[in-house]
């Protein structure tokens, strides 16, 4: 639990401005929404036909004019692009940062297996990516009430499942590469999440690149299917699951037998 408490404690800085940044987007989305309802009939008629640009954000599949509709293409795409970015940069160097800040020669000489080190590095960073989604589940159904809409439980907290669980799997995926680097770098994290961000937009728009669909986590968080159907795509989320049991299997076995300086 030390190491745990550590780790919350030194990110606790960054958690709470990217906590406090996507959860006042948010907020600012649903605030707005009231006095552009009543424009956004002819929005999403403009939208439904821009072709690619339409496929490429599901947004020939719901109406700007309700809740769910907006909810889902324009705070959909905050958290899930700026909640995998900030899962990437809470996993991403965690392993790796003990060689860096050259404080790995004092962490191991502590009487603590390399396998608990690696198992309370990843409890703090799901518990980050956790206590994110959580502070803006309330901020977002807060902000509903407060407009006065009537709150739709089962889409919100559909579209808010989906985007936990594929931050999770970048967490865990660059967790896995955490242990391969010696130095960390913010950039390969970040430069993850864009990739599966950008391949979900691609295999959107063209029906040769569907088989993207299974390579990235954006896919099962797709929130106008989601919305559309009102439910999610239980195979493409066991998948997901899969990648990311495997990057956290990568960095037990690569820490474990690693060499470090």
């Amino acid at each position: 639990m030390t190491m745990i408490r550590h780790e919350l404690k030194q990110n606790r800085i960054s958690m709470t401005v990217w906590t406090a940044a996507i959860g006042l987007l948010f907020a600012v989305c649903i605030f707005i929404f009231p006095e552009m309802k009543e424009e956004m009939d002819g929005v999403s008629d403009m939208f439904a036909s821009m072709g690619s640009f339409t496929q490429a954000f599901g947004m020939d599949k719901v109406s700007f004019g309700t809740l769910t509709g907006f909810y889902a293409v324009e705070c959909g795409n905050i958290l899930g692009l700026g909640g995998a970015f900030f899962a990437a940069l809470c996993a991403v160097s965690v392993l790796a940062k003990e060689e860096k800040e050259h404080t790995a020669e004092f962490l191991l000489t502590h009487p603590v297996s390399r396998v608990r080190i690696v198992t309370e590095k990843l409890i703090a960073v799901k518990l980050q990516v956790f206590l994110l989604n959580v502070v803006v589940y309330i901020l977002s159904i807060a902000s509903i009430a407060v407009i006065g809409e009537e709150i739709p439980w089962e889409e919100i907290t559909l579209l808010h499942l989906a985007y936990l669980i594929l931050q999770m799997e970048i967490a865990a995926i660059c967790f896995g590469i955490s242990a391969f680097l010696r130095h960390g770098s913010m950039g390969i994290g970040l430069g993850v999440a864009a990739v599966m961000y950008f391949l979900n937009l691609i295999a959107n728009i063209s029906d040769s690149a569907e088989f993207l669909r299974y390579i990235t986590p954006f896919a099962y968080a797709e929130g106008a299917d989601i919305v559309a159907n009102v439910s999610l795509d239980v195979e493409l989320i066991l998948l997901g699951l899969a990648y990311g049991a495997a990057g956290i299997a990568a960095a037990y076995v690569k820490y474990c037998g690693k060499d470090i300086a």
